[in-house]
Order: structure tokens, then C-alpha cells, then sequence
């Protein structure tokens, strides 16, 4: 998978961006595309960054002190080495990074990235910093719009990325599933960017887009072993999802005979309407217009999410996704979810649901020094234990060398010792 080199901008935009182009971050390279493709579809020109490389943790690490996590480092030594590329006119860049609140150090993105573009004398280039909160408002009129196209992009990008997932460890063809990937992202993504932004003809659109999709996927070839062991991934968002950042871990995995389950963006999103919907309870504003609107939020997202995920009730079966309320709840006899805040409640919670549907271990990835993965891998061993000796194992990642296919084989010799004796059953599908 890779990402197209920048290109001229072109002239063509819409609203405060028009003339200029916006860059998104390849947390989830399909993702990326896919919302890329949402802010195309308002109009708006959009591409994702090129692909981290060396280049990446050089920048990264000349335009950071060292105190901040990994992701932070890779990030911003994205988006200087964007900067820096032949052709690029950097008042004609618009950089997307969203904030956030809670104890992750990701609250800070945003201000230290502007902070260093203006150190640099990048004064003209802008960020679109959005959080949970302001909505995009800095798309004014167009923000209505792209926040449910972009919601779309995410669970139909979340789709693909788990077929991908579930068929490529078990490919009898080396490399068609990627091809397959390939080809029904870029269906995905010309969709999106050509459908009317109409909410009931944009939905079927992508749900017909995804449909021929699962049909691709469906004629691939495969050979699944019953003794595949299946891995719970979890973690730090970006970190867990960055390839280049986790160096390329989900794939390592593969290469020993495993499946990986791996936790998707939608999650984020839905413990953040949770959040959102909780923090108003606690001001006494429950019965209040805001929560109104985050009550609508929620259902007509749940109603777009159920939309879009119904033709793959028969490939995802055993693979469901559980609800944001089950998942904060299995957390809450271990981490509290109103005393605790971000992925270290998500990560608790989610290993409980994964390891009740049989999944044969658990991996967290996360940045070192993330209070999030420190603070979960604290909880594991009591977890492990309450769900009858599950293996769950930390990798954390800095950039730094590490023998990661040595510890990889150490710990999938526990998942197959763990197999023979677990408690809770897989379905398959």
C-alpha cells in the first residue's frame, strides 16, 4: 500500500480552503484515503501524506525535544517533510491534525505543530485542528455535510480494513488480497468523492460501493487452517494502526501463521460521543439542546454504522464489533470510566469482549512511555487471570531497533499453549 507523491494544487475548492489543499495524516492508510475522499466530495481538495520513511524520523526527531511520544515525532516529521518537497507552496497547504481532551499527550499535537511551522517560518501554512466539540466549524456551512460523509468514509474504510484482515492470512494467492484491497479502495473512494452528498442517495451509494467490495473479497481463494491462531490487537490509536510506526507488527503476526483482530478508528469515535454524552450528564445540562443534538448524533450514526455493515452479517460472523456501553462497562470493575479517561479504558474493556469471543491472545502497541499502554499493562496480568490465563502482551515502540520477530515467536508459543485450554469458545464464520 502506498500513497501518491504530492502534486500540484489545483485551483479548484470550496469554502475557506478554496485554492488550497489539505493533507491528512495516514494513520489508517485506507481510512486516510477514505476521508480524503469525503473532503473532496464537499469540494474541498484533499490527499494523504506521503508514506513515512527514514526521511519521517529524522524530521521528526530534528523538530522535537524528545519528551514527546512516538506518534507525535512521526507526525510532525510528516508534515516538514511535506513541506520541504520540490513543488510544494506551503500557502497552499492546510494541514489536518484533530485534538482531543483527556490525559493523552495527543491534546498537544495541534499547538506544538503550529508552534513549530511558525518557528520554521511555515506562518502561512494552516492547520484544521478539530475536536469532538467544535464540529469542523471551520468549515462553516460545509461542516454539516462532511461530518456525516466523513463518518461514512471511517466505518466504510473500518469494513475493508477487517476483510483485509481476515483474508489475507489465509490467501492460497500471495499478494491478491492486497490487490483486492487495493482495487475496493479505490472504488470506495471514487464513490464517496463522485456520490451527491444527498445523506439517503450518498448512503447507497457507499452501501452498493461496499457490497461489490465484499464480493471481491468473497472470490479470493483461501485455505484457513482451524489451528490459526487469532490475536486481539489493541492499543494506542495511532500507534496500533501506523504501520510504519509499529513496524508493520499486524503482518509480522501473519507471517507466523496468525490473524489479528484489530481495533478500528469507529471505536474512538463512538467512546467520544460516550464521553461527550456523560461530561453533559455531569454539568446537570441532560435534559439541555446540547444533549438533544448528541442524542440525534448518536442514532443517525448507529443508523448509518448498521446500514453499511448489513451485508456482512454472514462474513463478519464471530467478528462483530461490540457496542461503545459493553465495552466501557467490562472496563469499569478494572478502570472506571468516569474516573478514567482515553484508550487505557478502551484497551480493558475490549480485551474482556475479545478474549469472550475466543480470540487466542492479546496484543497492545503502543508509543513508549504512553501512560495509556502503562497503565493497561498494570490491569493485564489481573485481567489475564479472570479470563483464564489469556496471554497478553505489550509492544512498545519508539523507533528504535528491536527484535521484534524473536518476541513475536516467544509469544505466539503461549497462544498456542493458551488454545488447548481456553475457556471461551470462537465462532467461525
Amino acid at each position: 500500500m502506498s500513497a501518491a507523491r504530492p502534486r500540484p494544487v489545483t485551483q479548484s475548492g470550496a469554502g475557506p480552503y478554496g485554492g488550497k489543499r489539505v493533507y491528512i495524516p495516514a494513520m489508517a492508510y485506507g481510512s486516510a484515503r477514505a476521508f480524503a475522499a469525503a473532503f473532496r466530495a464537499i469540494g474541498i481538495d484533499a490527499d494523504i501524506l506521503p508514506p513515512s520513511d527514514e526521511r519521517t524520523r529524522e524530521l521528526g526527531a530534528r523538530h522535537t525535544s524528545g519528551d514527546e511520544c512516538y506518534p507525535a515525532k512521526v507526525t510532525v516529521g510528516d508534515f516538514m517533510k511535506l513541506l520541504e518537497s520540490p513543488g510544494i507552496d506551503p500557502a497552499r497547504i492546510v494541514l489536518f491534525l484533530p485534538t482531543a481532551d483527556g490525559p493523552c499527550r495527543f491534546g498537544q499535537y495541534a499547538p506544538y505543530l503550529k508552534r513549530v511551522l511558525a518557528q520554521n517560518g511555515y506562518t502561512a501554512t494552516e492547520v484544521i485542528s478539530p475536536s469532538s466539540d467544535n464540529a469542523y466549524e471551520e468549515l462553516g456551512e460545509l461542516a454539516r455535510p462532511f461530518v456525516r460523509t466523513g463518518w461514512r468514509a471511517i466505518v466504510a474504510a473500518d469494513i475493508l480494513q477487517k476483510l483485509l484482515l481476515k483474508y489475507r492470512p489465509h490467501e492460497r494467492n500471495k499478494g491478491e488480497t492486497e490487490a483486492v484491497y487495493e482495487e475496493c479502495l479505490n472504488d470506495l473512494c471514487a464513490t464517496i468523492e463522485r456520490a451527491p452528498v444527498d445523506p439517503p442517495v450518498q448512503l447507497c451509494a457507499i452501501r452498493a460501493a461496499l457490497v461489490r467490495c465484499r464480493d471481491r473479497f468473497r472470490a479470493i481463494p483461501v485455505s484457513r487452517d482451524p489451528a490459526s491462531p487469532l490475536i486481539g490487537v489493541v492499543g494506542e490509536i495511532f500507534c496500533r494502526l501506523h504501520t510504519f510506526s509499529n513496524e508493520d507488527l499486524v503482518r509480522r503476526l501473519e507471517g507466523y501463521g496468525a490473524e489479528a483482530w484489530l481495533s478500528d478508528i469507529s471505536e474512538w469515535i463512538w467512546y467520544t460521543n460516550a464521553e461527550r454524552v456523560r461530561k453533559l450528564k455531569l454539568m446537570g445540562r441532560r435534559w439541555s439542546r446540547a444533549a438533544l443534538g448528541a442524542w440525534i448524533r448518536w442514532k443517525v450514526q448507529q443508523r448509518d454504522e448498521q446500514a453499511l455493515l448489513e451485508p456482512f452479517r454472514q462474513d463478519f460472523a464471530g467478528y462483530e464489533e461490540p457496542d461503545i456501553r459493553e465495552v466501557l462497562t467490562n472496563a469499569r470493575p478494572y478502570l472506571p470510566p468516569d474516573g478514567a479517561m482515553g484508550e487505557m479504558v478502551l484497551n480493558v474493556g475490549k480485551v474482556v469482549y475479545l478474549a469472550k469471543k475466543g480470540v487466542d491472545g492479546i496484543i497492545d502497541i503502543s508509543p513508549f512511555t504512553c501512560m495509556n499502554g502503562i497503565v493497561s499493562e498494570a490491569i493485564y496480568p489481573r485481567l489475564s487471570r479472570d479470563l483464564g490465563g489469556i496471554p497478553i502482551r505489550n509492544f512498545y515502540f519508539d523507533g528504535t531497533q528491536s527484535d521484534l520477530d524473536r518476541d513475536l515467536g516467544v509469544y505466539l508459543e503461549l497462544v498456542r499453549t493458551y488454545q488447548k485450554r481456553k475457556p471461551y469458545l470462537r465462532r467461525r464464520s
